[in-house]
């Protein structure tokens, strides 16, 4: 006997991450590392093992071997229970086509609803950073005898224009489904706040598939989740909020009670990296009661040799830091920074190298970067615009396995 409703994952991890470049030349979006030990595609995968969910297809596209590779290999689950986490490609199940949106691509995967016979269907997205129990997601999705229910995190109405906005009545129904609005609308009990959609959807089964039908035979539809399977089921009385703020994850501070991030553009995904290397962070990886899983490499730990030093900093395993000085940083592992090299304000991804004397500043290193004796990242801009990727916000990115010397 079930002691839960039969659930279904399906995580969405076709996206091409365009406004990452050059960190999605080589690999998908939900691959990008994070956080000196993870995955992007590692926050939802913990999030909902965590509350249980064992059984999870990660629909993948676009330049997926790497993001592939990590599931199969970090996230093996025994299968006696019949629990699975399997990566699924673009099959062309449909004809010689590819996913034209995520809503299509579920629609070329039904097969694997089929199969699974959930009650219901958890269908999130695979690149933001947060942590969030979607079992109280699920029980308020079917305490509300919605056929969906999407998480709405409260933002100032002022900031919500740059996400897909809800207006919903007192009693959670939504009546409208906004994208990237002029005028937000206000929550129910807040006239300055907004629901923004969390790209996390709980769906009962016969009204997912129903809705991606009917989006199929929509020859005007863009087969997007949010763009429009939403906003059709929002028309039709069947849409209901989730406020994230109720969510209670076990062993949130806080300070960090809540936190959701879209790391969609370089200056996010640096921003979010900053909130972690505080003293007391804006978001904790140390909360063993929700832990987030990632690849457990077999590395030494790191080492500080000859007065090597770092400050509010985050280094990962196999890491050797030699005379020199790291502040406000994260490093993956790996991550090499000779003698009198300083790196201040910045991420470097695994198997970076910084020479001697090197100076790095508020930047992102991809994985295999190597800074030659001497050189600077940061701290010249002008020079800097010539040779590498530069956000609105300053940060200069170096991308994957280049070698930098004058």
């Amino acid at each position: 006997m079930r002691s839960q409703p039969h659930v279904l994952g399906i995580v969405l991890a076709g996206g091409e991450g365009k406004r990452l470049f050059p960190l999605t030349k080589d690999r998908a979006k939900p691959a990008v590392p994070f956080g000196g030990a993870y995955r992007l595609i590692d926050f939802v995968l913990s999030n909902l093992v965590n509350a249980g969910y064992l059984q999870i297809c990660v629909l993948t596209q676009y330049k997926s071997h790497s993001l592939d590779r990590h599931i199969s290999q970090t996230w093996r689950l025994s299968g006696f229970g019949g629990e699975y986490i399997t990566p699924v490609p673009a099959q062309q199940r449909l004809g010689p086509r590819w996913y034209t949106g995520s809503a299509d691509a579920i629609m070329q995967s039904l097969n694997l609803i089929y199969d699974e016979d959930p009650e219901y269907i958890v269908v999130f997205g695979a690149d933001h950073v947060y942590r969030m129990d979607p079992e109280q997601m699920v029980a308020h999705h079917i305490d509300s005898g919605a056929g969906v229910t999407v998480a709405g995190i409260r933002v100032p109405r002022s900031e919500a224009s740059a996400f897909g906005c809800i207006d919903s009545d007192e009693s959670g129904r939504i009546t409208q489904f906004l994208e990237k609005p002029v005028h937000p609308p206000g929550t129910p009990d807040d006239p300055n706040m907004t629901f923004a959609s969390m790209g996390n959807y709980v769906f009962s089964t016969k009204t997912l598939v129903d809705a991606i039908r009917a989006d199929a035979d929509d020859s005007d539809s863009d087969h997007d989740m949010g763009g429009d399977i939403i906003p059709a089921l929002v028309a039709q009385g069947e849409a209901n909020v989730y406020d994230f703020a109720e969510n209670d994850v076990p062993g949130s501070t806080d300070r960090d009670r809540g936190y959701w991030r879209d790391v969609g553009t370089i200056d996010a995904f640096y921003a979010a990296h900053m909130d972690l290397v505080s003293v007391h962070p804006v978001f904790n990886l140390y909360n063993r009661h929700w832990p987030i899983r990632g690849a457990a490499e077999n590395l030494p730990p790191a080492k500080f040799a000859r007065g090597g030093l770092a400050q509010e900093s985050i280094v990962g395993s196999g890491s050797i830091l030699s005379a020199a000085t790291v502040r406000n940083s994260v490093l993956s592992s790996n991550v090499f920074i000779e003698d009198g090299a300083t790196v201040e304000g910045s991420v470097l991804l695994p198997g970076v190298r910084v020479g001697r004397g090197a100076v790095v500043r508020r930047a992102i290193l991809d994985k295999n970067v190597m800074i030659n004796e001497g050189e600077t990242i940061g701290v010249d801009l002008v020079r800097d615009r010539d040779r590498f990727a530069i956000s609105n916000g300053g940060v200069v990115t170096v991308g994957k396995g280049i070698w930098v010397q004058s």
